[in-house]
C-alpha cells in the first residue's frame, strides 16, 4: 500500500487537557480499526457508547465512536471519529494503539482536507476557505472565510468555466461550417458577445475584490517617532496589557514589538519601533534601522511627538503609506509647539483621546479593506488566475478579426485558467504548498 493510500489517524480537537478530543480516522482500513478498538463496529452516521482497548485488550477509555461509510463522508473515505476525554495520557494510549493497527498511520498536515478535495468533498477554494476558517483571528476574517468554505468563488468560477466552454463550442462550430456561407458568423458572432460581457463580469469581481486579500492578513500600524515620545505606552494603552516595557529612559525599545489587535472586526498588526535619533550604540542603530523599515513597509505610520519636541517625521519617497502626526502626553504641561500641526492629541498614559484615535483607526480600516469582506477574491492566487482569465478574454476578443483557430485557443487558456482556480486541472505543482500550512488532524 502505498503512502498516499494508506489510513491516517490524527487528534483533531484542541491541545490537551481538555473536556472531549476528538480523534480522526480516514481511509480504507477506518472500518477495520473501528472494530479492533471497540469490537464491533457500529451503525453508520450513529453515536455508539463503548470501551476502547488496545490490541491486549487493556481499557483505554469510554469513547462515543461515529462510524461513515465512504463515499458519505467528510473525506470521501470511509472514516471515523472517536470522542473520548481529553486527558493527555488518555490521547497518547488511543493514538498509540491505533498507531500499532496494520495500515494506519499518523497523518501529515492538512491531509484529511487533501483528501477530501481529491474525492470532489471540497474544491480548492473552499479547501482555502477551510485553513482560512481554522486561522481566523477576528469576526470579519471568520465571515470572509465562510463565503469560501461554502464554495461560493469556486461555483461562480465554474459557472465562468461553463460560459467559456459554451463560447468555444459555438467557436469551434464555426470553424467546422466555415464553407457554408453565413453559418459561421452566425455562430461567432454570439460568442463574442458572451465573451465580452464575461471579461467584464470578472473584471468587475477582481474591482470590487481590490483589497480583500488583504484581511487574511490585516493592516499593520507602525508606531514611530523620536526617543521617549511615549511609542510603548500608546501600545500597551491599545493592547489593553504590559505588551512593551516602558522606562523614562531613552532608547529602551531596541528591536520591533508586535502586538496583533481586533479592532472593530478588522485585523490589525501594531508595531512599536525604536525611538528614531542618531546614536553611537550599534545594537541601538540596529534598531533603529528596523524600526525605518518597518515604518516603510507599514499600512499607516503613527508619528508621536511629545509636547517638547515637534520633530517632523522624515520624508517619505514614493508612494507610501500615510503618516498621522499624534502629540501625546497632553495631560503634562509643556510647550505645545507641535499642537497645531497635530492630527490627534492624546495621553498615552492616562487615556485623553485615545478613543478618538481608536476610531479614527476604525474608519482607516474600514477604507483600506473596503468591500473586503463580502469580496470573492480572498488570496493572490485568486487574482492572478482570474487575471489570466481577463487577459485571455481579452485576447479573444481582438484575436476575432484574425481567425477562429486563435480565438478558441484564447478561450482554451482561459478555461485551463478557471479549472486551476478551483483545482480541476493542472494544480499538482501547488498542493503541496496549499496544504502543507493546514493544521495536523484537518
Amino acid at each position: 500500500m502505498s503512502f498516499s493510500n494508506q489510513t491516517i489517524f490524527a487528534l483533531s480537537s484542541g491541545r490537551a487537557p481538555a473536556a472531549i478530543a476528538v480523534v480522526r480516522v480516514s481511509g480504507s482500513q477506518a472500518g477495520a480499526a473501528v472494530q479492533r478498538l471497540c469490537g464491533k463496529l457500529p451503525a453508520p452516521r450513529q453515536a455508539h457508547v463503548a470501551t476502547l482497548r488496545d490490541l491486549d485488550g487493556s481499557a483505554i477509555d469510554a469513547a462515543v465512536t461515529l462510524w461513515f461509510p465512504g463515499p458519505r463522508s467528510a473525506t470521501g473515505e470511509d472514516a471515523a471519529e472517536f470522542h473520548i476525554h481529553g486527558g493527555r495520557a488518555v490521547i497518547a494510549a488511543l493514538l498509540e494503539a491505533l498507531g500499532a493497527i496494520d495500515g494506519l498511520r499518523p497523518a501529515e498536515p492538512g491531509e484529511f482536507s487533501r483528501r477530501a478535495f481529491e474525492n470532489g468533498k471540497l474544491d480548492l477554494t473552499a479547501a482555502e476557505g477551510l485553513d482560512d476558517l481554522v486561522h481566523a483571528d477576528t469576526d470579519r476574517q471568520r465571515r470572509q472565510a465562510l463565503r469560501h468554505l461554502r464554495g461560493l468563488l469556486g461555483e461562480r468560477a465554474e459557472s465562468w468555466r461553463q460560459q467559456i466552454i459554451a463560447a468555444s463550442a459555438l467557436i469551434e462550430a464555426g470553424i467546422d461550417f466555415s464553407d457554408e456561407g453565413d453559418v459561421s458568423g452566425e455562430l461567432v458572432a454570439p460568442a463574442l458577445t458572451k465573451i465580452a460581457a464575461l471579461r467584464a463580469e470578472i473584471e468587475e469581481t477582481l474591482a470590487a475584490s481590490a483589497q480583500s486579500e488583504r484581511l487574511r492578513e490585516g493592516l499593520t500600524v507602525a508606531i514611530a517617532g523620536p526617543p521617549n515620545a511615549g511609542k510603548s505606552t500608546l501600545l500597551n494603552r491599545l493592547a489593553r496589557r504590559e505588551a512593551a516595557i516602558v522606562s523614562p529612559y531613552a532608547g529602551t525599545t531596541r528591536d520591533v514589538i508586535e502586538v496583533h489587535l481586533d479592532l472593530d472586526g478588522y485585523p490589525v498588526t501594531l508595531i512599536d519601533t525604536a525611538g528614531m535619533r542618531e546614536t553611537a550604540d550599534p545594537v541601538e542603530q540596529e534598531g533603529v534601522r528596523r524600526a525605518r523599515d518597518r515604518a516603510r513597509t507599514s499600512d499607516l505610520v503613527l508619528w508621536l511627538v511629545d509636547p517638547a519636541d515637534p520633530t517632523s517625521p522624515p520624508g517619505r519617497e514614493g508612494d507610501h503609506a500615510p503618516v498621522w502626526i499624534v502629540r501625546n502626553k497632553a495631560d503634562l504641561a509643556g510647550s505645545d509647539a507641535s499642537a497645531a500641526a497635530a492630527q490627534f492629541t492624546i495621553s498615552a498614559a492616562r487615556g485623553d483621546g485615545v478613543a478618538e484615535l481608536v476610531a479614527a483607526l476604525v474608519a482607516f480600516a474600514r477604507d483600506f479593506f473596503g468591500s473586503g469582506e463580502m469580496a470573492l477574491v480572498s488570496r493572490a492566487r485568486h487574482r492572478t488566475l482570474l487575471r489570466e482569465t481577463v487577459a485571455a478574454l481579452t485576447r479573444a476578443g481582438q484575436a476575432a478579426g484574425a481567425g477562429e483557430e486563435l480565438v478558441a485557443e484564447e478561450l482554451r487558456l482561459a478555461a485551463h485558467a478557471l479549472g486551476r482556480l478551483t483545482g480541476r486541472v493542472d494544480v499538482e505543482d501547488i498542493l503541496d504548498v496549499i496544504f502543507r500550512d493546514f493544521c495536523i488532524g484537518k
